[in-house]
C-alpha cells in the first residue's frame, strides 16, 4: 500500500509551487489590477490557519506547504497593497 504521505507531499508540492509564477509575474510587473484582493486576503489568512493546523497535528508536510505557500501568497498580497 502507499503512504498517504505520499500523496499529502505531491499535492503540496503542485499547489505550492503554483503560486511562483504569479508571485514573480507581480514582482517583474508590478501589475496588481487584476488581482482580487479579497480572494487574496482571504486565501492567504486560510494557509496562515492551515499552517496553524499542521503545527498542532506536527504533520510536517502541511508545515512546510502551507509556510511556503504564506510566504507566496502573502508577497502577493503585501504587493497588491502596495502596488495596488
Amino acid at each position: 500500500m502507499i503512504n498517504p504521505d505520499i500523496f499529502g507531499s505531491i499535492a503540496a508540492t503542485l499547489t505550492t509551487t503554483a503560486f511562483i509564477p504569479q508571485a514573480w509575474q507581480v514582482w517583474r510587473t508590478r501589475h496588481t489590477a487584476d488581482i482580487s484582493l479579497i480572494m487574496y486576503s482571504m486565501f492567504t489568512t486560510g494557509v496562515a490557519l492551515w499552517l496553524i493546523y499542521g503545527l498542532m497535528l506536527a504533520a510536517w508536510p502541511i508545515i512546510i506547504a502551507n509556510s511556503i505557500t504564506l510566504l507566496l501568497a502573502g508577497s502577493v498580497l503585501m504587493m497588491k497593497i502596495r502596488f495596488g
